[in-house]
């Protein structure tokens, strides 16, 4: 079992930036891939952005260049970087964990992130 825990939401600005945590607790983190998805209001959820063991990295292509994935191994944590927030960013963050990029077997609560215009 993996229990992973967001925080970092908020409301900003268009144009402003916020950092998105996740902390796993449950199992060796650094084997995981750790994933970001979201989802916005009368929306599916979607991938946002994964983060491989070995620390490589894909992304949506709509969000590449404003959105950056990280982690630290030795804090049990994954971020989403995120700037130049625009009102379309508006939704529930969720972390997950799983074997793949895009595969999420463990879920976290989800953090509001909402952007005004």
């Amino acid at each position: 079992q993996v229990q992973l825990v967001e925080s970092g939401g908020g409301l900003v600005q268009a144009g402003g930036s916020l950092r998105l945590s996740c902390t796993a607790s449950g199992r060796t983190f650094s084997t995981l891939t750790m994933n970001w998805f979201r989802q916005a209001p009368g929306k599916e959820r979607e991938f946002v952005a994964c983060i491989r063991s070995g620390g490589t990295t894909s992304y949506v292509d709509s969000l590449k260049g404003r959105f950056a994935i990280s982690r630290d191994n030795a804090k049990n944590t994954v971020y989403l970087q995120m700037n130049s927030l625009k009102p379309e960013d508006t939704a529930v963050y969720y972390c997950a964990a799983g074997p793949l990029c895009s595969l999420g077997l463990y879920w976290g609560q989800g953090t509001q992130v909402t952007v005004s215009s």
